[in-house]
């Protein structure tokens, strides 16, 4: 088993975050052997996972591991700085030059956008707009035709109301025919008497 060496203190600024870069490239390599099939021993793997574990946060989810590191908008902002210089959280000011150039291409993109904003409102207006002309519009047809249908229908009421009562005045009209039609035959089967009285 390989035996790590000797827990030696980081020094603060840029030798810590150096080697903490170096660790994590390490732990990188590592991983990339167990990925390709090799198998870290035990003590390694708890070593390397302390070492994680004194620059950040070190979250485990089955076989993926997540790590947080600690200041990690400072040692972004010493990644970036030349390696002469010094880091810009020792010279007192935490905040760095502002460019103009980069101010003046945020306030146009911000009119552009404040711009495209402004008519993406007005097309959404206009079509609400016409989205409500046409449900009015739909409504108030809607509304014409159950008019239409409600005068219809009291109509057609009112028409077979009125055939009904036609047809009954016929049938009280049509009631003497019945003795009217046997007179008839009276008479037809007399005629057929004397008919055969004369021959």
């Amino acid at each position: 088993m390989e035996e790590p060496g000797p827990a030696v203190a980081p020094p603060e600024g840029r030798g810590r975050d150096e080697r903490s870069l170096e660790a994590l490239s390490l732990a990188g390599g590592e991983g990339a052997a167990a990925a390709a099939g090799r198998q870290l021993p035990e003590g390694r793997r708890a070593t390397l996972a302390s070492a994680l574990e004194l620059e950040g946060t070190v979250l485990r989810e089955g076989r993926l591991t997540q790590f947080v590191a600690n200041n990690l908008e400072r040692r972004i902002r010493l990644s970036g700085a030349p390696r002469g210089e010094p880091p810009a959280g020792s010279s007192g000011s935490s905040i760095p030059a502002i460019d103009p150039g980069a101010l003046q291409d945020v306030v146009a993109l911000a009119g552009q956008v404040a711009a495209q904003v402004d008519e993406l409102l007005r097309n959404v207006h206009c079509g609400l707009q016409a989205l409500t002309a046409l449900s009015v519009g739909c409504i108030q047809t809607y509304r014409d035709g159950v008019e239409s249908l409600g005068e219809a229908a009291d109509l057609s009421i009112r028409a077979m109301y009125a055939l009904v009562a036609r047809c009954e005045e016929l049938d009280r009209a049509m009631q003497p025919v019945p003795a009217l039609a046997k007179r008839i035959r009276d008479m037809k089967g007399t005629l057929e008497r004397l008919e055969g009285l004369c021959k």
